[in-house]
């Protein structure tokens, strides 16, 4: 095995788990496996282009993204033509009625895309703000305004800040960290 290989080997153990939990949460399950293939091998093919150490990471995690974005961009249109031959019966991605995970989504949907990712970059996934900035593309400055201002929003969510205060709501069946992490202002 040359350098080369281990050198991607180990970049590969070191962020998968990130990323594919990055993706699952974004997209159905057996759909985030195969994006996540995909962003390996963009990162294959790229190899030689990879920026050094940590930018590495977000890197990959800017390339799943992107990926993302392709893959809902193909589901709606997906929608959209099964809508019209009249096969549009079952949702594709699974229909969840826990009242926490639908007044997160809502919430979460009432922000911008940018802000929405934001704010899942770092609450979720763990990102800096600095980091999340680069991820998307934009200045550490900027995403530091846009988190301060979208978490303020989320804040005054009434179905979030019942769900912060219900002892048997977000604290109990948490899927992802840290909900009152991503209202904080």
């Amino acid at each position: 095995m040359s350098h080369e290989q281990r050198e991607f080997e180990a970049l590969f153990r070191e962020t998968r788990g990130p990323l594919l939990g990055y993706l699952t949460r974004r997209a159905p399950g057996e759909d985030a496996a195969d994006l996540l293939a995909e962003v390996y091998l963009v990162a294959w093919r790229k190899r030689a282009e990879l920026p050094p150490g940590e930018e590495r990471r977000l890197w990959l995690y800017g390339v799943a993204r992107r990926l993302l974005a392709e893959h809902h961009r193909l589901a709606v249109s997906r929608d959209a033509a099964d809508r019209e031959a009249g096969t549009a019966g079952v949702l594709r991605r699974g229909a969840d009625d826990d009242r926490r995970d639908v007044a997160v989504r809502q919430a979460l949907d009432a922000l911008s895309d940018l802000d929405r990712e934001l704010v899942t970059l770092t609450s979720w996934e763990g990102l800096t703000p600095a980091e999340a900035a680069r991820v998307v593309g934009i200045t550490a400055g900027t995403a530091r305004v846009r988190l301060h201002r979208a978490r303020g929003r989320l804040a005054r969510q009434p179905a979030l800040r019942a769900l912060l205060d219900d002892p048997g709501g977000a604290a109990t069946t948490a899927p992802r960290p840290a909900l009152a992490d991503a209202l904080r202002p």
